[in-house]
């Protein structure tokens, strides 16, 4: 059971995204649970069709469904066309605290010239260097550095360990989970007779509104000109993002993906884990990239996108292999044939 820290019955719950309910509305929910492992006083939530036999089973209070299988629920139902939205919605309300904390730890170091909004929170060893601004309520939890001269928007989080080099720039109600670095040196060097001399790395990073930063991710600053991601844009784990790059708004990034340098990603877009996408490249709003994909030149038009070989048996694997080598030879061959016809 997944811990909320509010109670409520099932048509309070409806009311909060305006859903309609099949049962009971006076139930009281007091925990959050899959369809196989719900009780008899939590909510759960169905939208694959995978797991529809935990969905003919379950113990649930009410499950979250599209009205479409409301019949084969044995228990309460909260009605929604997208059931899993409307989930995130009930479960944000369920587990948001009231409580805020508001306090700056002994331990945390301060500049003298920074600035610290109301209500805000700075935890153990919170450094915070000359210059910096920081919103209101934003919560810096232990061990945070945020280097001089960065703004922090009002609502923001910064989880435990998160590293902001100077100059950043950090909207409001943005979150950044634990081990990310933002500001860090773009990969800019110059060959001098073998020898590698590093590049200035003069720009910084603009973080929009309501962004969310996985863990371990890395944003780089700009060369020259700033790297920028803006409003809506949701970042997993363990993304590298290089220097100057532009993700619009509301794009979605799966994890382990890595952007080179210069690129610019489009509005609206997703995507999927483990892709690659090289430098200086351009991709249209509304575009999807499944996942493990290279993107090796610029996607001039929305759509879904794809490379790379899916897993197979492995032996099946090896013969696929070698005839892949022998495309070339196979694609001359054919050639003449087609000439000598």
């Amino acid at each position: 059971m997944s811990i909320i820290t509010r109670q409520a019955n099932i048509k309070e719950l409806a009311d909060i995204v305006g859903a309609s309910i099949h049962g009971d509305p006076e139930v009281v929910i007091s925990g959050i649970a899959t369809l196989e492992l719900a009780g008899q006083s939590e909510l759960s939530f169905f939208t694959n069709r995978k797991y529809h036999k935990y969905l003919l089973i379950t113990k649930a209070a009410v499950v979250i469904l599209h009205p479409d299988d409301v019949d084969t629920c044995p228990t309460n139902a909260i009605l929604s066309e997208d059931p899993y939205l409307t989930y995130a919605k009930i479960a944000t309300w369920l587990t948001k605290s009231d409580i805020k904390q508001s306090q700056i730890a002994s331990s945390a170091v301060i500049a003298d010239n920074a600035t610290i909004g109301e209500n805000t929170s700075v935890g153990a060893n919170v450094v915070i260097g000359n210059g910096s601004k920081i919103g209101h309520n934003v919560s810096l939890h232990a061990g945070c550095v945020i280097a001089d001269n960065v703004k922090i928007g009002s609502g923001t989080v910064l989880y435990p360990n998160v590293s902001i080099y100077s100059n950043v720039v950090i909207g409001e109600k943005t979150i950044i989970h634990s081990g990310a670095v933002i500001g860090s040196d773009g990969f800019g060097i110059a060959n001098e007779n073998g020898q590698w001399f590093k590049v200035p790395q003069l720009g910084a990073v603009i973080i929009g509104d309501n962004v969310e930063v996985g863990a371990n991710t890395t944003i780089d600053r700009g060369a020259i000109e700033d790297t920028v991601i803006e409003n809506g844009v949701k970042l997993d784990n363990l993304i590298q993002i290089a220097h100057n790059v532009r993700i619009g708004e509301n794009t979605a990034i799966a994890g382990c993906v890595g952007i080179a340098g210069s690129s610019t990603i489009g509005k609206h877009c997703a995507i999927g884990g483990g892709s690659g996408i090289l430098g200086h490249l351009s991709i249209a709003d509304h575009v999807h990239i499944t996942a493990t994909s290279l993107v090796t030149k610029s996607i001039r038009e929305s759509g879904v996108y794809s490379s790379g070989t899916p897993l197979q048996e492995n032996s099946q694997w090896h013969k696929n292999f070698i005839r892949f080598k022998q495309l070339d030879t196979m694609a001359r061959r054919l050639s003449k044939l087609e000439k000598k016809l």
